[in-house]
């Protein structure tokens, strides 16, 4: 019996294009090669499809030379609808090659173009199977704002924030000031947009705001402004769930920061120091549960598909979800993976059951 073919796509426009492109190198180390035939594809920050090594110490995380999808003059032309799903190559010399057909596509990619909805409405449209987030949880959960609506609607306690547009700020700045100061500092300015921590920063005064609006909006035109809410920060797991099997949730992971001010982009991984990754996190039978349930409502109420993990501060008065990602960090050393872990399936298992839950779902349809 021939092994299901899958794509690892990966890299991408966005400015996560390097974390993309490392999770990439750990994917194609641990994927279980005994069950899946895989061909990994790269966006190049242009956009480009092109077909790349399987190599995965090509893309591993060095952080003092991130990993990139490099146009190596190939394109990848992808199958027409309502055909065989066969996958071809453009070779650099104008040769046109036939990769086989795919059975699935597993896209690891974050930010703009990747994790918005718009690369699984493209294969929705060429009627490709595809593991992840599907348009709808995709889209929405990228928007930090309609995320917030999304969960509000449904009863799921969301951390307050305020939402500016780079236009009022440029039209004019005392009135989005006076705005803001009905929270109490520090506040934390982040793109609407964007994740990984790209373009966020923590404000602990006015005369910091123009500074941390700037780079949030070098970002997205949209910029979510939170007020700091003391707790814990601790984060769920999430998976769809096969078959009849409902979703389930992962152990709880902890985000404990020693010396660093927040949960950056270099603490994430840089292997910055100050930040130390905990799961299963120290914390009671109650707790735990209380954040699984409330992991999975959060899950169900944006309609979400495949995988997801639920970022919550835990408070004195119980959790309140602060961000819900629909492809979250997934390199060996990022929180989703461990907590999966923890809860006992392997990184390879992991990979394995995101494949596995998007063919499933292509035999149900």
């Amino acid at each position: 019996m021939d092994k299901p073919v899958v794509v690892v796509l990966f890299g991408g426009r966005s400015s996560e294009h390097s974390i993309s492109s490392a999770t990439a190198g750990g994917v194609l180390g641990a994927i279980d090669r005994d069950r899946f035939a895989v061909i990994p594809v790269g966006i190049t920050r242009t956009g480009a499809f092109v077909l790349e090594d399987d190599d995965p110490g090509k893309f591993a995380l060095d952080p003092a030379h991130l990993p990139e999808v490099v146009d190596n003059g190939t394109r990848i032309l992808w199958p027409e609808p309502a055909g065989r799903r066969s996958l071809r190559v453009r070779r650099a010399d104008g040769e046109i090659a036939d990769l086989g057909e795919v059975d699935v596509i597993l896209p690891i990619l974050h930010g703009a173009h990747g994790e918005d909805g718009t690369i699984q409405g493209f294969f929705d449209t060429l009627e490709i199977p595809y593991a992840g987030g599907g348009v709808l949880d995709s889209a929405v959960c990228m928007d930090k704002h309609f995320m917030k609506v999304a969960l509000a609607a449904a009863g799921v306690p969301v951390s307050p924030g305020i939402t500016v547009r780079e236009s009022e700020w440029r039209a004019d700045p005392g009135v989005v000031a006076t705005r803001l100061t009905e929270a109490s500092f520090p506040w934390f300015v982040k793109p609407a947009r964007a994740g990984s921590s790209v373009g966020v920063s923590k404000v602990h005064g006015l005369d910091e705001l123009d500074a941390a609006l700037r780079v949030a909006f070098a970002e997205d035109d949209k910029v979510l402004v939170e007020q700091g809410i003391v707790g814990r920060e601790v984060e769920v797991g999430v998976l769809e769930g096969r078959a009849d099997v409902a979703p389930r949730a992962s152990l709880v992971g902890e985000i404990v920061l020693r010396d660093r001010e927040f949960y950056d982009f270099e603490g994430k991984y840089l292997g910055g120091d100050g930040v130390d990754v905990v799961c299963p996190a120290d914390l009671t039978a109650g707790e735990v549960s209380s954040l699984q349930e409330m992991a999975l409502r959060a899950f169900a109420a944006v309609d979400g598909r495949g995988l997801a993990r639920v970022d919550f501060f835990l408070t004195d008065h119980g959790p309140v979800v602060n961000e819900l990602n629909t492809m979250p960090g997934f390199t060996p050393i990022s929180m989703f993976p461990k907590c999966w872990i923890a809860s006992g399936l392997s990184y390879a298992d992991l990979i394995s059951e995101l494949v596995d839950t998007a063919l499933e779902r292509v035999v149900r349809a």
